[in-house]
């Protein structure tokens, strides 16, 4: 359902669009009388496009489980995360986070000698973090079990870091391809759709890969730039960075599409607020954003019907 607030937003581009193609089409019907124009020239703003990198670092303020083989730094959860590293012999290592809204996210390590950022994005309140190491197959044993408060700086700061699951940095090639593609926009609505735009024309969707798809897969944002090819996750992946480099706050939300398990992304747009599942906007109506179904299916009149009702998509987990 949409807010007062999105009605006044989306009435005023509308406006703005007709007034700019109105005056594109028709000249001047002023009368003879009527003042010349004045000389000077109207100023078009451009929204700046150098990249903006939040960096996560464990500082070592603050970290959970010293005593075992799975360390978690908590020094830095106001500005939406932690950074874990797992420095133990078994396979993998296993956190779960549980935010006040009650969804367990399970994030998984093997040994390394850098920390993984991991985002709370469940707002603030008491945070459980739980740590398992694996033991055989599927089991594991409890590392240990930690509560955490969480008082966040900034609401937005989950969405605009990077983490396990959207993975950048100022060295990433999706970074600067990124600063490129929004250059000389107006706004964050601009950069939004530009970025859209490319990857839904820039990436293929990879069918094979799909098929052999395994448990615990996680994007690589500049592979799928060189291959120009990905599965839903990998789309919403590079897209995420891309957007959260150009410090647009953007949730890469992992849930089903009907029967099918999916991910798209939602943004924030200062004079909008969250646009949630959606973002194009046709005069009268946002479009989900969606650059799986858009790229897969080449604007498809029925698929893009199925991608803006919001009733097909069920969200699980945001990251």
């Amino acid at each position: 359902m949409y807010h007062k607030k999105h009605f006044v937003w989306r009435y005023k581009l509308f406006f703005m669009l007709y007034s700019l193609f109105s005056l594109s089409g028709c000249g001047n019907h002023a009368s003879e009388n009527t003042s010349p124009p004045p000389s000077h020239t109207e100023q078009t703003t451009i929204r700046p496009n150098t990249p903006t990198i939040y960096q996560p670092e464990a500082s070592g303020e603050s970290i959970l489980g010293t005593s075992t083989s799975l360390w978690i730094d908590t020094s830095h959860v106001d500005q939406g995360y932690v950074m874990a590293r797992y420095l133990g012999d078994a396979a993998k290592a296993n956190i779960q986070i549980t935010g006040s809204d009650g969804i367990s996210y399970k994030y998984f390590l093997t040994a390394s000698e850098v920390y993984t950022p991991l985002p709370l994005t469940s707002g603030n309140g008491t945070y459980q973090i739980d740590g398992y190491e694996n033991v055989v197959d599927n089991k594991y044993t409890i590392l240990f079990k930690e509560s955490v408060n969480v008082e966040l700086e900034n609401e937005f700061l989950p969405f605009l870091y990077p983490n396990q699951y959207v993975n950048f940095d100022a060295n990433s090639e999706a970074v600067t391809v990124a600063s490129s593609i929004v250059e000389n926009v107006e706004s964050d609505l601009d950069a939004v759709a530009n970025i859209y735009h490319y990857v839904v024309e820039h990436i293929q969707y990879d069918e094979t890969k799909a098929e052999q798809i395994t448990l615990g897969y996680l994007p690589n944002i500049d592979e799928t730039l060189h291959t120009q090819t990905g599965i839903c996750f990998d789309y919403a992946a590079l897209t995420t960075a891309m957007l959260r480099s150009q410090n647009i706050p953007t949730r890469l939300e992992i849930g089903y599409s009907g029967d099918v398990y999916h991910a798209w992304i939602s943004v924030y747009i200062k004079e909008v607020g969250w646009i949630d599942n959606i973002i194009e906007f046709s005069g009268d109506s946002w479009t989900r954003m969606d650059p799986t179904f858009a790229s897969s299916n080449h604007n498809n009149k029925k698929i893009l019907e199925y991608i803006g009702d919001g009733s097909n998509y069920t969200v699980q987990y945001i990251r």
